[in-house]
């Protein structure tokens, strides 16, 4: 007897379950019920012939022959995905979904907005934003890709710097108001500090004088938090000081609700990258959104940007 023709319905479901490792996860991301996902796997090994997945009750993991076929089906997918953006482009109307990660109060504050510009000029295509301060992976997570505040380490990801964001020390006048303004890094010491403990080495500020000189600074207090905005907000109850990304607080100080201090010293600024999944990066929408990031990125406050 023939066999059954492959679908490519029954190809993505298999890459998507490869992927995450997981049927539930996958079935709730396609919005479908887990029995249609064992259904299309199942379809799908009797087609090719062999077994794909290896099944446990705590993971699904691909089989030899699995592995080959899911790089295969890769490439045919990203070729059909591509195909019909040649065809589309025929009536210059690129169209579909792109994924995007970001770290999350630069998101909400700032790439939420880049967003909105760039689907006024291209209605057809929808994005899907992803807040996160968590390293994911893009592959996993079906994202294209992904802006990140910090150094990163190799990648099987295509990697494109953007620039640096620089940072300032802030407080509320509040709380200079109640603790007095401190003067030299070493006055810090006997001040509140609001730092995010996920961010290494946050327990210490490093700053660069006006001369050159370099100052190491204990920076500790009794409100951490790990998320930005939650920072910002802090700061402005007046609970303290914080070594803030300028795109944080930049409205906050031009309108005066929160103050620079130590203006004459620099805190190291934190590298911006771009990771872009290679196999994605070729899609004409996918290309679009990155050229749009990449165009607007140093416009936003703080942010220097990397010569093209």
């Amino acid at each position: 007897m023939d066999k059954s023709p492959v679908s490519l319905e029954h190809m993505r479901t298999f890459v998507r379950v490869a992927e995450r490792g997981s049927l539930s996860a996958v079935a709730r991301e396609l919005n479908v019920g887990q029995s249609t996902v064992s259904r299309h796997l199942q379809e799908l090994e009797e087609s090719v012939g062999v077994p794909l997945l290896s099944r446990t009750t705590r993971r699904v993991t691909l089989t030899d022959e699995g592995s080959r076929y899911h790089a295969n089906c890769v490439q045919i997918l990203r070729l059909v995905e591509q195909a019909g953006d040649e065809a589309r482009a025929t009536r210059s109307a690129a169209a579909g979904t792109v994924r995007l990660s970001c770290t999350a109060a630069f998101g909400i504050l700032h790439i939420t907005r880049l967003i909105f510009a760039f689907q006024d000029r291209y209605p057809d295509i929808a994005v899907d934003l992803s807040l996160t301060d968590e390293r994911i992976d893009l592959v996993r997570e079906g994202v294209d890709i992904a802006l990140r505040l910090a150094p990163l380490a190799d990648s099987a990801m295509k990697l494109r710097a953007l620039g640096h964001s620089h940072r300032l020390l802030v407080a509320a006048p509040s709380y200079l108001a109640r603790r007095g303004t401190p003067t030299t890094p070493e006055a810090l010491a006997g001040h509140e500090a609001i730092r995010m403990p996920n961010v290494a080495g946050s327990e210490v500020l490093s700053l660069q004088a006006p001369d050159g000189a370099r100052h190491q600074v204990p920076f500790i207090g009794r409100f951490r938090a790990n998320h930005g905005l939650a920072v910002r907000e802090a700061l402005l109850a007046g609970r303290g000081i914080a070594a803030s990304h300028h795109w944080l607080v930049d409205d906050l100080v031009r309108s005066g609700r929160l103050v620079p201090l130590l203006q004459g010293y620099t805190l190291p600024s934190v590298p911006l990258n771009m990771l872009i999944v290679p196999e994605r990066a070729g899609i004409a929408r996918v290309r679009l959104l990155i050229d749009d990031v990449v165009a607007q990125i140093g416009c936003l406050p703080g942010i220097t940007q990397h010569a093209t």
